[in-house]
């Protein structure tokens, strides 16, 4: 099998054909396909546990080894140096706010093989710096994790475009930066971009029961109502907020990479439309019934 089209390097430029374009012999690589009736739950992450998927989550830190969370793979901090500078160093896996620790709980409990890696940008009150948040979310998009929950947003006008060009790298380096909206109707980012994987919450209790939203900014709702969340110390809680229903959108993801590790961004967004509870028309008709 050869690479991965992500890991190959980029293919030299041809004298005659614009920039970033091809020739004919090159265009002729072959990619399989599914039919779309073809793309149910069962076919996208049936028997997947998230094995060999890489999730990180950027936020107040994850508490390594909550009965709830099991093992963090990988702990970063974010540290401002003397000059001004924000680094990310690696720390102890714990949580300043639960916050961090409560959405690797939910991304655990739909896909239990996952490696968690915590990146810890958020203080005690779980507030954090604009510079933190590029950073870690930098830092992140840097080591090519699989998945990336981010159950947090900025409204700072200022970090805008930056944090626009960096979910954008994130996307075409092939990792799904799932992020929940903000809780107020207020203008906020970088959830309201549409690289990353939009979510909010819905009601209902089932956590595998998730929603197309036709009408974006949000592309899909999840369970965010009263769920039963890790929290530190190894207990649990009941919270609600949009932050609890994008970890269950990563759990989900990280089935489907665990299942079909090939799919790109663009393609994954498909398959959870195609596998959205409120879905019709998989079987080719435009009526089905909505399961």
């Amino acid at each position: 099998m050869s690479d991965p089209p992500w890991r190959r390097p980029a293919r030299p430029y041809t004298p005659g054909v614009p920039a970033w374009g091809v020739t004919r012999a090159q265009a002729s690589e072959r990619f399989a396909s599914v039919p779309l009736e073809s793309v149910s739950p069962q076919w996208a992450w049936g028997g997947s546990d998230g094995s060999g998927v890489r999730v990180c989550v950027v936020d107040s830190g994850i508490e390594g080894g909550h009965p709830v969370v099991g093992p963090v793979d990988l702990a970063m901090t974010a540290v401002t140096a003397e000059d001004g500078e924000v680094e990310m160093v690696p720390c102890e896996p714990t949580d300043r706010a639960g916050h961090g620790t409560a959405c690797a709980g939910v991304i655990r409990s739909l896909a239990p093989g996952v490696s968690l890696s915590s990146v810890q940008v958020l203080t005690d009150g779980k507030t954090g710096s604009g510079p933190a948040l590029v950073a870690g979310l930098s830092w992140a998009v840097e080591q090519n994790f699989d998945v990336i929950n981010l159950s947090l947003a900025t409204t700072r006008p200022a970090l805008t475009a930056q944090l626009h060009e960096l979910v954008d790298r994130a996307y075409f380096r092939r990792c799904a930066l799932v992020v929940s909206a903000h809780n107020r109707p207020v203008p906020s980012y970088p959830w309201s971009f549409s690289s990353v994987i939009s979510v909010a919450s819905h009601d209902e209790d089932d956590p595998m029961t998730y929603y197309y939203n036709p009408a974006p900014p949000v592309e899909f709702h999840a369970r965010g109502v009263r769920v039963p969340v890790a929290w530190p110390g190894g207990g649990t809680i009941r919270s609600t907020g949009n932050s609890f229903a994008a970890p269950h959108i990563s759990g989900l993801c990280a089935l489907i990479l665990g299942k079909h590790p090939w799919l790109t961004p663009f393609q994954l967004k498909t398959v959870l439309f195609l596998c959205a509870g409120n879905t019709t028309g998989r079987l080719g008709g435009a009526h089905d019934e909505t399961r």
